[in-house]
């Protein structure tokens, strides 16, 4: 079969120290800066000194949960008045989202609304972002490579995307060092999310070879670094394997979409104060389990099948290995990593019908290896 794809990717700059390229970068396209952050003050003040050695105006927004739409609203409230000619995100996912958003709506009026996916009227955003230049600090969503923006929609409890290929950041500047003071239980929930979003995309739909490729070997490496990362934060080989599984599974998703997992985890995290990477941990081998029994079932020959088996001797490091040893390996992990289960968050059975009717219209579940029926959704939330 011949290979055929497209990539998309901005600007990565990686390693540890890399963060004194965010001042030349800022410069190279303004002076007014607005700072998007979700770190405190005292964590980012390096680098607000060297804007101000630099004469650099800059002002800040605090981003404490992940992004609502009255949260971007205020955003875009302080950057009219502020006139930024650039965006700096740092800080984790949520941050990044915000800062996305902002560099976007900027440049195109109207209701925020007008451009969401699902909820909104999903009007084109024709007019370019501002200069855009993200910096995460936690190792786990990737949002600083993709181009899309997960918001709230506080009126109906979900969780949509704001999406365009101009949302991409003009530069991502990766910094292992950045994630050193990252708590272990922030730690273990980002770097699951980072997991998920490799292994859903090698076996998605739209899975790919190129992509195959960067999900292999960061899986490696997240799959021998997290409980490292976890239990001795200052490890910097543990920490910066699990930036570079974070930023590829970015890239991954960005390119190949994701799954089930994400499909269900943007409907609870809108309806539940749940952190997204813990709902990830605790439905990815319930959804690797329903899907290789589902694709046994209806589809023997799919190559999502044939995947799903080299992810089980990648990650468990045997040839001899079976999907069913990777759920028990994933849900062992989750229990040697205190993730809680949903029905910690406050989900019900009661709330099943609701989520599931949710989730089958969610995008990332139109990539899902196999579609699944109502029964092997329920299975999954009831197993969750």
């Amino acid at each position: 079969m011949p290979i055929q794809f497209d990539f998309i990717a901005n600007r990565i700059y990686f390693g540890s120290g890399m963060l004194q390229r965010v001042v030349p970068l800022v410069a190279a396209v303004g002076r007014r800066i607005l700072v998007v952050t979700g770190r405190p003050i005292q964590d980012i003040s390096p680098l607000l000194e060297q804007f101000k050695i630099r004469r650099m105006e800059y002002s800040l927004f605090g981003i404490q949960q992940e992004p609502t739409l009255s949260m971007i609203s205020r955003c875009l409230q302080q950057a009219r008045e502020f006139s930024p000619e650039v965006i700096v995100g740092i800080g984790g996912g949520s941050a990044i989202d915000a800062g996305k958003a902002a560099a976007i709506l900027y440049t195109n009026s109207g209701p925020i609304l007008d451009y969401l996916e699902l909820c909104g009227a999903g009007k084109p955003l024709t007019n370019k972002p501002l200069p855009y230049i993200a910096v995460p600090t936690t190792a786990g969503t990737g949002s600083e490579v993709t181009k899309n923006a997960v918001l709230i929609v506080e009126d109906t409890q979900i969780k949509v995307s704001l999406r365009h290929e101009m949302m991409l950041p003009l530069a991502a500047v990766i910094d292992p060092l950045l994630s050193h003071s990252l708590p272990p239980a922030a730690t273990a929930a980002t770097g699951l999310d980072a997991i998920t979003q490799l292994i859903e995309p090698m076996v998605s739909r739209k899975a790919n070879p190129f992509t195959d490729a960067l999900c292999r070997q960061a899986l490696k490496m997240a799959t021998r670094s997290l409980i490292k990362a976890v239990e001795h934060g200052a490890d910097a080989a543990a920490r910066e394997e699990m930036c570079f599984a974070a930023v590829c599974g970015g890239l991954a998703l960005a390119n190949a979409g994701l799954g089930a997992v994400h499909g269900f985890a943007g409907v609870i995290g809108g309806m539940f104060p749940a952190p997204h990477g813990q709902i990830c941990a605790r439905l990815l081998p319930q959804v690797i389990r329903v899907n290789v029994q589902a694709l046994r079932r209806r589809a023997p020959n799919s190559t999502s099948l044939s995947q799903y088996k080299l992810l089980a001797k990648l990650i468990l490091d045997s040839a001899d290995a079976s999907t069913e040893q990777l759920v028990d390996y994933f849900e062992c992990l989750n229990e040697r990593l205190a993730i809680p289960s949903l029905a910690a968050f406050g989900v019900t059975p009661s709330h099943h019908p609701s989520i599931i009717r949710q989730a089958q219209k969610a995008s990332s579940m139109k990539n899902n290896p196999i579609e699944l029926n109502e029964e092997e959704l329920n299975e999954i939330m009831d197993n969750a």
